[in-house]
């Protein structure tokens, strides 16, 4: 039997919010100006999209997930640039979706493939002490 959305989506914030030092680990997203400084670093998912793509007679249809994780960090000093703390949360989600020995992120046999795609936005925190960062990814559901 093929797995559930929450079955994935669950299994994907798992996976993200135990791969760094998160205060916050929430799937109902808020503004970072919303978040004090003491609930960061913080990460949310956010769900976007499904696209299905209809296969060809005998081939097998696609079906793809689309979603935001947000990942906010906060520096009190001044000095120190709050995007220090950010690098090394994302380093940290990248290595969590890193493929396993099949070649493929599959969320513990969930899915076919679960990955980083596309631009990750940043904000490092220049005009404050709040670094922001959206990144993109995709699931490839079909196994």
């Amino acid at each position: 039997m093929a797995a559930t959305r929450e079955q994935i989506y669950s299994a994907l914030f798992a996976l993200v919010s135990a791969a760094g030092a998160f205060t916050t680990k929430s799937r109902k997203i808020k503004h970072w100006t919303e978040v004090r400084p003491a609930e960061m670093p913080a990460i949310y998912q956010l769900q976007k999209a499904e696209i299905f793509e209809n296969a060809a007679r005998g081939i097998p249809s696609r079906k793809y997930y689309y979603l935001d994780l947000f990942v906010y960090a906060y520096s009190p000093n001044n000095a120190d640039t709050p995007s220090i703390q950010l690098n090394s949360l994302l380093d940290a989600i990248e290595a969590a979706l890193a493929p396993d020995y099949t070649g493929n992120q599959t969320l513990g046999g969930l899915v076919s493939h679960c990955w980083i795609k596309g631009t990750i936005e940043t904000d490092e925190g220049v005009l404050g002490q709040t670094a922001v960062a959206i990144i993109p990814i995709e699931i490839l559901v079909n196994i």
